[in-house]
């Protein structure tokens, strides 16, 4: 490409210490010819970070211009927690885990921007995907005047082999399976493992074993189910078994109980905000428990109004955080709604894990709004007076009755 018509002097990059980011490293050096500061952001990936400290080292990044900081708690209580008191999902399979996390990632670029004085900021997603809207508008909605530098949209490394001869040019280091390519993609943090790409991306293909990495196929999950037990206060969980967890914990051990039990696998065709179909396959399995719960909890302590109406933003809500509006002021709003209606939502739930799947069977609260004398089959207190139903019943058919009605004269 041409050189850049506007000089950017200083530019955050969100890294991982992987070849495509370290790619992407040196080419902004070398396009841009600007200092790169380099932001490693631990969400739970599973994955040692200190390497990526040292690939920076190795590329001419100065030690105080380095930054990785371990997210995993704020991952999980301000930004997790708050989707999960919606029941979001998207397209109402996809509990959006890599949604979620870029809002976090863009916050922490623009904070040390702010803190290194850098006038731009850089991520590596690609021109098709979602992520680059989703960084992007994070950016934007927090640092109006921000320059964004997108790689992908720009440079002229259109294939993997321009890549790996760009990389070699360069002697940034090529792990060995890395020459070839890829036979899918994933991206990781402490909420879900996505895969997409290659292998995957033919619909009518089951989604091969070895893709899978959170989760044991659920066939060979244990025969004898487990039962658990979440309490939640305010809508949020927090404690397993009786035992008090900060959020990153209490998720992290919903992972481990899930992994072992084959829970949260889902395969899924879904419409990107870019235009396009995708085919991905996504692994959940703390979230996939901890929804489960919260639906259970919530059965007894919501009123039905504020559920049913829970139930129709939810949507909206999701897609808000699919297409990366997090800051947007119509996601806080419904927010504030959200936490308004978590207020009564604590109390105990059991669970049952088997093959694959978790599902609730038992509940309690405090504030539980379930009488059983009010549904009991058996002679109890008069709470409730049958009789009363008839009424009732005739004022919500009168309108039902007057279209018949006119039907009938119509017809002759």
């Amino acid at each position: 490409m041409s050189k850049p018509s506007k000089q950017i002097n200083r530019v955050v990059l969100a890294y991982s210490g992987g070849l495509d980011t370290s790619i992407i490293l040196k080419w902004l050096q070398t396009t841009y010819g600007c200092e790169v500061v380099t932001f490693t952001a631990d969400l739970g990936q599973g994955e040692e970070l200190e390497p990526a400290r040292e690939k920076a080292l190795l590329l001419g990044i100065k030690p105080e211009h380095i930054f990785i900081e371990d997210l995993r708690e704020e991952f999980v209580r301000d930004y997790v927690f708050p989707m999960f008191r919606a029941n979001a999902q998207y397209e109402g399979d996809y509990l959006l885990g890599t949604s979620i996390a870029r809002p976090l990632i863009s916050k922490k670029q623009i904070e040390i921007a702010r803190r290194v004085g850098a006038d731009a900021v850089c991520h590596g997603a690609t021109g098709k995907g979602n992520d680059q809207v989703r960084f992007e508008l994070g950016y934007y909605a927090l640092e109006p005047e921000i320059t964004v530098i997108a790689p992908w949209r720009e440079w002229e490394l259109t294939s993997r082999t321009a890549c790996i001869e760009f990389a070699e040019k360069h002697q940034i280091p090529i792990a060995r399976d890395k020459r070839g390519e890829a036979p899918f993609s994933t991206d990781a943090n402490l909420l879900h493992t996505s895969s997409e790409g290659k292998v995957l991306e033919d619909p009518w293909n089951e989604t091969p074993d070895y893709v899978y990495s959170r989760t044991i196929n659920p066939e060979d999950a244990p025969d004898k189910p487990l039962y658990i037990e979440i309490d939640f206060e305010n809508g949020d969980a927090v404690a397993v078994d009786g035992v008090k967890m900060s959020p990153a914990t209490l998720l992290t051990h919903l992972n481990a109980l899930g992994h072992d039990y084959g829970i949260g696998r889902l395969d899924l065709v879904e419409n990107r905000y870019v235009g396009m179909k995708s085919r991905g396959m996504y692994e959940t399995p703390g979230g996939t428990i901890l929804l489960a719960a919260h639906r259970g909890i919530e059965s007894i302590t919501l009123d039905r109004g504020a559920s049913h109406l829970k139930d129709e933003i939810m949507p909206r809500y999701a897609e808000m955080i699919y297409n990366g509006f997090w800051f947007a002021p119509e996601r806080e709003m419904l927010q504030a709604l959200i936490d308004k209606s978590q207020q009564f939502v604590t109390g105990r739930v059991r669970l049952k894990l088997y093959k694959g799947s978790a599902w609730v069977v038992g509940r309690m609260s405090p504030f539980s709004l379930y009488d059983q004398d009010l549904v009991t089959f058996e002679d109890g207190p008069v709470a409730y007076d049958q009789r009363d139903a008839g009424g009732f019943i005739k004022l919500n058919a009168l309108r039902l009755r007057t279209l018949a009605k006119r039907a009938r004269r119509i017809s002759g």
